[in-house]
């Protein structure tokens, strides 16, 4: 069972009280954007093997908006952010880093 931290309550949720939103981060493009730009935004995700970024809801808790890091091979959580951040906080790039010898943020933007 996957559990996170929602950054708004303080609350440790199961994944079942929280509804996914796939990955985080996106660049949304607005009007006047090309098709493909906009194909690019509604269909390309990527599904890496290893350290990921997800937006997730807490639906049976606050209702808000996070951001989550993990690893999408063993399931270790590294953290949980707002999701009005643009990139993840330094000290969460940092732990990473730590747990993930070579895992750069640069790679993923």
């Amino acid at each position: 069972m996957l559990i996170l931290n929602c950054p708004y309550c303080s609350v440790d949720a199961e994944e079942t009280e929280l509804t996914p939103g796939g990955e985080a981060h996106l660049k949304r493009f607005g009007p006047g954007s090309s098709d493909a730009d906009f194909e690019g935004y509604l269909f390309q995700r990527e599904n890496p093997k290893g350290v990921h970024f997800e937006r997730w809801r807490h639906a049976n808790g606050c209702g808000k908006w996070f951001h989550a890091a993990r690893c999408t091979v063993t399931l270790e959580v590294f953290g949980t952010y707002s999701a009005q951040t643009t990139e993840p906080p330094k000290n969460l790039q940092k732990t990473i880093s730590k747990k993930r010898p070579g895992w750069s943020w640069r790679e993923f933007s």
